[in-house]
């Protein structure tokens, strides 16, 4: 049997763009995205701690070092500028694997993104 079990989280990013007119997804700084273990084009949900919003989109790798959080597209509508997101990713796994399975789990630095 596959279960489908959360694989990584960046817990609580400020969102520095909101870019109603790109096609569509989520910029995130490189940097983060390696130590999430996730990857560009990856399926991810993105909740919005100020206004209570869920939604699903994908990865976009951005430039690394700089601390980017970028919702694209549609998404644009459902954050400001200086809220505060969590950008959380699943995987689907055997049920056995999924038992020891460890997510990885970043607590960047609310103001900057960057990595403690």
């Amino acid at each position: 049997m596959q279960v489908e079990v959360f694989k990584s989280k960046i817990h609580r990013v400020k969102v520095t763009e909101a870019d109603l007119n790109y096609i569509g997804s989520i910029t995130i700084d490189e940097d983060l995205l390696d130590a999430a273990n996730m990857i560009e084009g990856e399926k991810v949900q993105i909740v919005n701690i100020y206004n209570g919003e869920r939604l699903e989109t994908y990865t976009i790798k951005g430039k690394r070092g700089s601390g980017e959080i970028c919702l694209n597209g549609p998404a644009a509508r459902k954050v400001a500028v200086g809220d505060i997101v969590i950008i959380i990713s699943y995987g689907i796994m055997d049920f056995e694997e999924a038992k020891s399975f460890t997510p990885s789990i970043v607590f960047p630095d609310e103001e900057t993104n960057m990595l403690k």
